[in-house]
Order: structure tokens, then C-alpha cells, then sequence
């Protein structure tokens, strides 16, 4: 009587003879590949990474002694050669320097005199030809070095008013921007507008603008930094606002908490570590881009790096660019200590 009922392996055999493995790719796929492949290519001409590839292999070529002479390799190398040895001290023509006095000289300076060649016109011959002439210079041998500091200190100020003007403003932007807390669809769409807009601005061309309203030096280099921060600081803040956890905000609401009091005891303490790193993170590239900006006129290091590399003064610009890379790394080695203090 049992024979006529399926066994278990009977039972269970139509399922496992019809199961397989799902193909990774179809014609679709395959498609899509094909398109993005072909668009790739398109692009590549236009953005000429052939000529980037042949000249970058080029170069390589070169330093390695298979080719003779390379392009890249002549335009670069030139300027990494007058890097270093890096300009820590400042030099002054003595002539230049009004009521100079020799007998009372500034603390650490020294006069050095240096054969210059210039070239002036005969007025025979009308031809330019060489002349020798002996000057005098004052020199202050941590001058620059010193100029550099000061201008660094007021690129990291510039930093940090951007970021503290950018939280200031982005934390109310966070609240209304976070569905779980914007009054109504209208606040969530203006403040949500206003974040992606603010996000979308190259600081760069603001500095451009703002210069022309504010003139030149920091205050149009922090306005830059603090609106683009705004809007990445409000994206990022109202997104962890809207994913934290929301048991702790129900029970303080079932306890009859108002809802500011909610935000601040129940979501606060959620995303404070997020908040932190997220802030930490803008002031690193506010660092690096208030150097950047200062191109443009917008105070800080910029200006000065701009200035000597118009005027072909390489070893200015390695003194420059040490201190930027010791600041940057001294900002991310705090940075850091810091994240892992309170993720601890």
C-alpha cells in the first residue's frame, strides 16, 4: 500500500531538475557594454588619451634612457629641477631701501654683495650686450620662510571661518531638509533646492565673483569656501538625520517630548560622530582649496604662490608647496586623533 506514494527523493527531484543558474549577463547586458564601450571610445578622442598615453610613455622612455629627448619630460622637468634647494630667506636691495642705515642693522640680517649681469643697450650699436654690476643685499635669512608662515596662518583662518559659517547655516538647512522633521513638502523641496545648489557651485568661479564685490583678500575667500561647504554639509547632516535610528525619538515622544527636544536628545547623539567627521573633512579641503583659491585673489597662500610662479621663481613655489603639504598633514594627523577619540 505504500508503494503507490512518492517517496521523499521522488518528491523533491521535479524541483531540484528544474533549478539552474541564472546566466551573470544576457543580450541586454551585453548591449549596454557595447554602448558604454563605443561611448567610451568617442569620448577618449575627444579628451585625446591617446596623445596623453603616447606622451606619457614617452617620458617614462626617457628617464629610463630609451629615448633621446621627451616633451613632458622637458616641460616638468625643468620646473621640479628649480624646486629645491627651497628659498627660506628674503633679499632686499640695499638701494632700493629708503633711509638705510648700515651701523643698525635689523636682528639676524646681514648685507651680501652678488655680481649681477644685465644687459643694456649701445647707443652706437644699437645692440643689447652685457654688463657686470655689483649690488648690495639685505638679508634676512628666515624672511621667507617667515612671510610664508604668516600667509599660511591666514589661509587656515580663512578654513576655519568657512567651516564654522557653513555648519552655522547648514544645520538648520539639515532639519528642514530631513523628512522625518521638515514642517511640510514645501520647506523639504526649498531647503533640499537651496543644499544641491549651494553643493553645485565650483568655489573657485564664486571666488571670481564675490572678488568683484568684495574686493580682493579673505573675505571673499571664506564667503567661497563656507557657501559650497553649506551644501555639503546640509546634504550629509539631513541624511543622517532621516537614517537614525528611530526607537530612542519614539519613546521620548511617547514621554510627551517636544519635537526640538526629540532632535536634540534622541537624533543628536546618534549622528554627533558622523557630524564631526563630516566637519572635519570640510575643513581638510577648505585648507586645500583656500590655497587654490587665493589664485584668483581671495587671500591666503594662493596669492603668493601665483605671484612667484608668474615670475618664474621655482624655488619660492617649493617653499610653498612644503608648507601646504606640512599643514595639510598636521590637519589630518588631528583630524585623526580626533575621529578616533569619539568613535572610541
Amino acid at each position: 500500500m505504500f508503494d503507490n506514494q512518492p517517496s521523499d527523493n521522488n518528491r523533491f527531484s521535479p524541483r531540484t531538475q528544474d533549478w539552474h543558474l541564472k546566466a551573470p549577463y544576457n543580450w541586454r547586458t551585453a548591449l549596454a557594454t557595447l554602448v558604454v564601450a563605443l561611448v567610451l571610445i568617442w569620448s577618449g578622442n575627444r579628451m585625446e588619451i591617446p596623445k596623453m598615453l603616447g606622451l606619457s610613455t614617452e617620458a617614462m622612455l626617457s628617464t629610463i634612457g630609451l629615448e633621446e629627448e621627451s616633451q613632458v619630460g622637458k616641460g616638468l622637468g625643468r620646473m621640479l629641477s628649480e624646486l629645491f634647494p627651497i628659498v627660506i630667506e628674503n633679499r632686499q636691495e640695499i638701494s632700493r631701501l629708503q633711509d638705510f642705515d648700515r651701523d643698525s642693522l635689523p636682528i639676524f640680517t646681514r648685507i651680501e654683495t652678488a655680481e649681477v649681469t644685465t644687459f643694456r643697450i649701445n647707443s652706437e650699436t644699437l645692440e643689447a650686450e652685457p654688463q657686470i654690476d655689483t649690488v648690495e643685499y639685505l638679508v634676512h635669512p628666515f624672511g621667507y620662510l617667515l612671510n610664508v608662515i604668516g600667509k599660511m596662518v591666514e589661509t587656515f583662518e580663512i578654513a576655519i571661518w568657512a567651516t564654522i559659517i557653513a555648519v552655522i547655516v547648514s544645520i538648520p538647512l539639515a532639519v528642514l531638509g530631513a523628512r522625518n522633521y521638515t514642517p511640510n513638502s514645501f520647506t523639504y523641496t526649498a531647503s533640499r533646492g537651496i543644499v544641491s545648489f549651494l553643493r553645485s557651485m565650483p568655489e573657485l568661479i564664486v571666488a571670481m565673483f564675490l572678488v568683484l564685490g568684495f574686493g580682493f583678500g579673505a573675505i571673499a575667500g571664506y564667503l567661497a569656501l563656507s557657501l559650497h561647504g553649506m551644501g555639503f554639509l546640509g546634504k550629509f547632516y539631513a541624511e543622517d538625520i532621516e537614517a537614525s535610528d528611530t526607537k530612542p525619538q519614539e519613546a521620548l515622544r511617547a514621554l510627551g517630548a517636544s519635537k526640538l527636544r526629540v532632535l536634540r536628545s534622541g537624533v543628536l547623539p546618534q549622528v554627533a560622530p558622523s557630524y564631526v567627521a563630516y566637519t572635519l573633512y570640510v575643513l581638510d579641503r577648505n585648507v586645500r582649496m583656500a590655497a587654490v583659491i587665493g589664485l584668483v585673489g581671495a587671500g591666503g597662500i594662493g596669492q603668493e604662490l601665483k605671484g612667484r610662479y608668474d615670475t618664474f621663481e621655482y624655488g619660492h613655489v617649493g617653499t610653498i608647496l612644503l608648507a601646504i603639504f606640512l599643514t595639510v598633514l598636521a590637519l589630518d594627523h588631528i583630524s585623526s586623533r580626533v575621529r578616533a577619540r569619539l568613535i572610541g
